[in-house]
């Protein structure tokens, strides 16, 4: 098993929504851990070429499941605009802590309006909205780490 496969299984595993996935075959052992706010860690032992496909079997059988689900969630969604993250940080809904958050559920917001705020290498970037609407689903917690482009508000445009 070499490195491109372990870092395919670290991210389909992140995708997938597993908490931890332990891997054990022959002379090949791998934990991947993921988590809010933890790194994922694996931890491999050497393996000869041979256990290769006995780790990529069992692993392809597990999207199928979670693809047949993904869809019927979406289409409800389908309907909405969502706001990404332009940048990787941590997400905020409040301009500090004794303050109210900038949008709720159920909020109308224009063209310029400040959504949030994404901290990155210290730095706090407020981040404004490029539609007008109404706030229908907040998808992240607060201080939360977010990559670039993750989904962090539902709009219903209209």
């Amino acid at each position: 098993m070499d490195i491109k496969e372990i870092q395919n299984l670290i991210k389909f595993v992140a995708k997938s929504g597993a908490s931890e996935v332990k891997l054990e075959m022959q002379d090949v052992k791998i934990t991947i851990r993921t988590g809010a706010g933890k790194t994922e860690t694996t931890i491999l032992q050497t393996a000869p070429m041979g256990a290769m496909p006995q780790v990529v079997a069992p692993i392809a059988a597990q999207p199928v499941a979670s693809e047949v689900a993904a869809p019927v969630a979406e289409s409800d969604d389908a309907k909405y605009i969502t706001v990404k993250s332009p940048i990787i940080g941590t997400f905020y809904r409040k301009p500090s802590p004794d303050k109210p958050n900038f949008v709720e559920v159920g909020t109308e917001i224009s063209v310029g309006d400040t959504v949030c705020v994404i901290e990155a290498m210290k730095l706090f970037n407020e981040i404004e909205s490029e539609i007008s609407g109404k706030i229908v689903k907040v998808l992240v917690d607060d201080s939360s780490p977010v990559e670039f482009d993750q989904p962090l508000f539902l709009v219903d445009p209209s």
